[in-house]
């Protein structure tokens, strides 16, 4: 088990011209540092809207995190999750060797996310479903 307060979260999505796509993001942001109110978390984008994923890490880094996972904010793992992310890291690593960088799964792999998704589609439309086993 990791201690929140020295454990720093990037949220990293992909980024869009209309700045109303991070709202998302930003809640979950504030969820999680409701959670856990320790929690350092911020956002940081591919293209198109600011911060990128090195300003963000090297901000995390420069308030003396050693330790960063990254949070691929991405349905599944393409090419900016298989080519781009790990292009981006070992760049940020090249100037900051002594912080470790951990990259999370991408959304439709983390545990338990296609249940809720069932269950959240199935609800909308009325259908009750039993719980997974």
């Amino acid at each position: 088990m990791i201690q929140a307060q020295k454990t720093a979260i990037v949220l990293f999505a992909h980024g869009a011209r209309d700045a109303r796509w991070a709202r998302p993001l930003e809640h979950l942001k504030r969820e999680l540092q409701r959670r856990q109110p320790q929690l350092r978390v911020d956002v940081a984008f591919l293209e198109l809207q600011t911060p990128d994923l090195a300003e963000a890490m090297t901000r995390i880094a420069s308030d003396g995190f050693a330790q960063i996972h990254v949070a691929p904010v991405f349905w599944s793992m393409g090419g900016h999750v298989a080519k781009d992310l790990p292009a981006l890291i070992e760049a940020f690593r090249l100037l900051h060797p002594s912080v470790r960088i951990d990259v999370l799964p991408v959304l439709a792999e983390l545990p338990g996310m296609n249940d809720f998704l069932a269950g959240s589609v199935l609800a909308q439309l009325g259908i009750d479903t039993p719980e997974p086993p």
